[in-house]
């Protein structure tokens, strides 16, 4: 089965705005943004044909590309991470058999546990 995951990110958070570029220092000492951190974990599923950061944000944008993520724009329209994956369908394609999203705030979900899910 053909499987991508999808990452919705949004700057204009109105708890904390800007979260996604949020710096965290993790086990190593290594400061990484959320959405980095969200990424290594995306890109460290098994069997993952695509990956890719869903956003509104050019700021986000700009710096998913800078790590090398692969960064589809959406609506600014969309009114949640749901939402944002659902439009970002339109640039990912219709070849997947299964779409996961996993939202941006979330870098800890374990890899095999996105591996079970997709299983």
């Amino acid at each position: 089965m053909k499987t991508a995951i999808v990452i919705p990110a949004r700057y204009a958070s109105s708890r904390f705005p800007g979260k996604p570029l949020a710096e965290l220092i993790g086990a190593t000492g290594e400061a990484k943004s959320l959405i980095r951190r969200s990424w290594d974990a995306a890109v460290a599923v098994e069997g993952i044909d695509r990956v890719v950061v869903a956003t509104d944000d050019l700021r986000i944008q700009e710096h998913a590309v800078s790590f090398g993520a692969d960064v589809v724009m959406t609506s600014l329209d969309c009114q949640n991470g749901t939402e944002r994956c659902a439009d970002a369908l339109a640039s990912v394609g219709d070849d997947f058999d299964i779409i996961v999203n996993l939202q941006g705030d979330a870098p800890l979900t374990p890899a095999w546990f996105v591996k079970a899910l997709v299983d």
